[in-house]
């Protein structure tokens, strides 16, 4: 006999799905364990047979170590400064974008866009070298502008938010705020916003863990020790004539990982709405 959608669960298969869902969770939460266990112990306990599981004591002992090695506050700054201007930039920029190509009609709409599209396909590595010399000529080398200028807006933001807005703002809505009066940005803050949250969060949490992450663009352009950002602080880590201390490596690079999951934790409920968005429809 077949189940009907009604029916509730088995206990059996529920507890298993349970099951695979704590070993799943545990296998992605083990990496930044492992990560702060050997950031927490002696230089040595990376290559240590057998494997040490259990934290130590010597975390901020290792960390202070990273902290003379090179200025990590300083990058750590610079890289929340850049990643949230970026953040906000192409969440902003995206979301207009994406309303104008869901709701309006003007003249080469399709083209623009499927241009837009377009740009998905041409590998990042091959605009490197003429947004530097674009960055050279304004005499933007060694500074936060060559990071944030040319990422203040991307194609995949442009394309997602497109598609969300195309299919969870009706277009009732929008001739109801234009019967009211409402101009174009009112009905984008007051109608359109709203419901398009959890897509706003998803692309939000995106962009903000690529900024935070990049290390090839800020290696690049980014000259001065006080303007590194916090993987370019933490690379320097690597440089040293004494061998690698994966304990100080370790323990830098489990601070510089926080930011991430906060920001993961705060956002956590519209991005998982966002992504699940039309996987059920009634």
């Amino acid at each position: 006999m077949k189940a009907s959608i009604g029916d509730k669960p088995n206990i059996a298969t529920t507890t298993f799905y349970y099951i695979i869902l704590t070993i799943g969770a545990l296998i992605s939460i083990f990496p930044f364990y492992w990560m702060f266990v050997i950031g927490s112990n002696e230089r040595g306990a990376a290559s240590h047979i057998p494997p040490i599981i259990t934290i130590g004591d010597q975390f901020i002992a290792n960390f202070n170590r990273a902290l003379s090695k090179t200025e990590f506050w300083t990058a750590f700054t610079n890289s929340l400064v850049v990643s949230s201007t970026v953040t906000f930039s192409v969440v902003l920029f995206c979301s207009l974008a994406g309303y104008a190509f869901a709701k309006y009609n003007f003249k080469y709409k399709n083209f623009l866009f499927f241009f837009v599209l377009g740009t998905l396909f041409v590998p990042s590595q091959l605009s490197v070298l003429p947004t530097y010399v674009i960055m050279a000529k304004l005499q933007w080398i060694d500074t936060y502008k060559a990071l944030i200028v040319p990422a203040m807006v991307n194609a995949f933001g442009i394309f997602w938010m497109r598609q969300y807005i195309s299919s969870s703002v009706h277009s009732e809505l929008l001739e109801a705020g234009k019967i009211d009066g409402a101009g174009h940005f009112r009905i984008f803050g007051m109608i359109v916003l709203p419901v398009i949250t959890p897509a706003i969060a998803t692309l939000g949490i995106f962009t903000f863990l690529n900024t935070w992450n990049d290390f090839f663009w800020p290696l690049v352009v980014l000259k001065d020790r006080s303007h590194y950002t916090i993987q370019i602080a933490l690379q320097q880590l690597f440089t040293t004539r004494d061998g690698l201390d994966y304990g100080m490596i370790m323990s830098a690079t489990f601070m510089a990982t926080l930011p991430l999951l906060i920001v993961f934790l705060l956002f956590s409920r519209w991005f998982i709405a966002g992504l699940t968005s039309g996987a059920v429809k009634s």
